[in-house]
């Protein structure tokens, strides 16, 4: 049952509007910690961001396997609509992680959207909007990536930087903080991540020059119990990689704008971070800059870095360090995997951040190279005022924020890779509030880019690789059954058996992919659900795939009765 509501006080006063709101099973109320922590034991479920909190992206269940996944077709659809499209010069894109707990999904689109659904049908439970203001200043769309649920409550974060909890079984709000500036042009995108009693989000809005943080609320309460700066002040342990006249510090980006992984065994949450501002312009912050394009340990108890590794030391190339930190283990060794936007493959010990391996994922890699000590020798970057840099890969990266998966089945790695370049112009600017602080104009490659998935070892060696015409811009999915599903940005979502590469299967979606999909199990069947739908700003970095069109849906897949 549904009934239909507005709650003009709560929209006038904090920005919010609740409609249609009924009731879902009250299926979260149990789902705690300790459940979170075993995830790995209820398949049928999707209870966090990656799955799981090592960050595999992968899931046991095998009913569709390599033997049937040709017969899978769509079993029910959620249309989301196109209203991202009224947020004036914003962009949108669905690029949510649904979660699923013992029948009932949650998911989140752009422009503030909150849906509950009946994960058999798609029928809906309720829908909450934020109402984010239309003059927020966003770098790269009005995208929100998923939630989180525990305790009765769903978390979500929005575009103009709040954390809202609300409650599973109506949708209505609970508790609503503020996480960051947005008058200086701090915002939300990631997926909230619960652990122990707290909920933890990153900031977002490097390309603003904003100072990048880790936040984390206590559950019940909304109480803000800890920050984590990702940028030292004068002083602090890394300081001394930044200019030591000025305060390019405190604008020094190094947002953490993805969901981290998490080892209960080290206590660590394991970020990255992102690119400094500005993004090309070198010559206003000297140094490594630390700790942006890194991988951060952070205890999360008391939200102090523990240990980091810097993937681009001064990056002038706006390489994010923002990817997945895949938690695995190999010879003993406690490991984190990490592909990154440079086009390398990274793998640290996660005990202390020391490196164990790093190759390259992408055949072309011109902007510089990195030694075994981790350590870039660039080759090109754009240091001259108005002169023209091209390099490999552009600064969309070897790999999008879309996240790679981890078979620990097959002990391989499956990702996503955009092979395409890009030309960067030096343009200094002075800093201005909530203005794009970029330092330098970029055109990238639109007559020469391509992609694939490849699996690559533990050791960084390449077993297979299935191409693509165009780059892979969506996450992949690793299952029991030995599939890999993956989505392109022309519509088709594609089914790969994970240890040969073989194409198995293809539905085209009628929109363009740029999410992640999940698998889950309800009275014994199996399915896949994929958000799709990728608009605005497509046309700039893909041009011509328009023809994929602009609706945005959920589809999800299974077997023929």
């Amino acid at each position: 049952m549904t009934v239909e509501y507005v709650d003009a006080g709560e929209a006038i006063d904090q920005g919010t509007l609740s409609r249609k709101v009924g009731t879902a099973p009250a299926v979260v109320s149990n789902v705690t910690y300790e459940r979170i922590l075993d995830a790995r034991s209820e398949p049928q479920n999707w209870l966090t961001y990656y799955g799981t909190y090592n960050g595999h992206r992968y899931s046991p269940l095998d009913q569709i396997n390599t033997e049937n996944v040709k017969r899978i077709g769509p079993a029910w659809m959620f249309q989301a609509g196109t209203s991202g499209m009224i947020a004036g010069a914003s962009t949108y894109a669905f690029e949510a992680t649904p979660i699923v707990v013992d029948g009932v999904m949650y998911v989140s689109g752009w422009d503030g959207w909150l849906w509950a659904l009946d994960a058999t049908n798609g029928q809906e439970f309720w829908r909450y909007k934020h109402a984010v203001p239309y003059d927020v200043s966003l770098c790269c769309g009005n995208v929100n990536r998923g939630v989180a649920v525990a305790k009765g409550k769903v978390f979500m974060v929005t575009a103009n930087a709040h954390l809202l909890a609300l409650d599973a079984t109506t949708g209505k709000r609970v508790w609503d903080k503020t996480t960051g500036d947005v008058r200086a042009g701090e915002s939300a995108t990631q997926a909230p991540l619960v652990i122990k009693d707290l909920v933890i989000v990153g900031s977002a809005g490097g390309e603003f020059g904003v100072r990048g943080h880790l936040d984390a609320f206590e559950i019940d309460s909304g109480e803000h119990v800890w920050r984590c700066y990702m940028v030292p002040k004068p002083g602090e342990p890394g300081s001394e990689t930044w200019p030591a006249d000025g305060d390019a510090w405190a604008r020094g980006g190094a947002n953490p704008w993805l969901t981290g992984t998490f080892d209960p065994e080290t206590n660590l949450l394991y970020v990255g971070t992102g690119n400094p501002a500005p993004d090309f312009d070198g010559g206003v912050r000297e140094g490594d800059n630390l700790f942006t394009d890194s991988i951060v340990a952070v205890d999360v108890d008391t939200g102090r870095i523990r240990w980091h590794y810097q993937c681009t030391p001064h990056d002038v190339w706006d390489y994010d360090s923002i990817s997945e930190c895949i938690l695995f283990e190999s010879d003993g060794r406690k490991l984190l995997g990490h592909f990154d936007k440079n086009g390398y493959f990274f793998v640290v010990d996660r005990t202390n951040g020391e490196l164990v391996q790093v190759t390259p994922f992408v055949d072309r890699i011109d902007w510089g190279a990195i030694t075994r000590d981790g350590r870039v020798t660039p080759r090109k970057y754009p240091d001259k005022e108005g002169e023209p840099v091209h390099f490999y890969p552009g600064p969309a990266g070897a790999k999008e924020w879309t996240h790679a998966a981890y078979s620990p089945a097959t002990e391989l790695f499956y990702v996503p890779v955009q092979d395409t370049g890009a030309t960067a112009t030096r343009r200094r600017r002075e800093f201005k509030e909530s203005i794009p602080y970029w330092g330098a104009g970029v055109q990238v490659d639109a007559d020469d880019m391509t992609g694939c998935i490849s699996a690559f070892d533990a050791n960084g060696e390449e077993k297979w690789r299935w191409r693509a015409d165009l780059p892979m811009c969506a996450s992949v999915l690793a299952t029991g059954g030995d599939l890999v599903f993956a989505g392109e940005p022309s519509g088709e979502f594609n089914a790969l058996d994970a240890r040969t590469g073989e194409h198995l299967w293809k539905f085209q979606c009628g929109s363009g992919h740029h999410s992640s999909p999940i698998t889950y199990q309800v009275d014994g069947k199996q399915y896949i659900a994929v958000p799709v739908g990728w608009g605005g700003w497509i046309e700039g970095f893909l041009p011509g795939m328009l023809g994929a069109g602009h609706g945005s849906a959920l589809i999800v897949f299974a077997l023929p009765d």
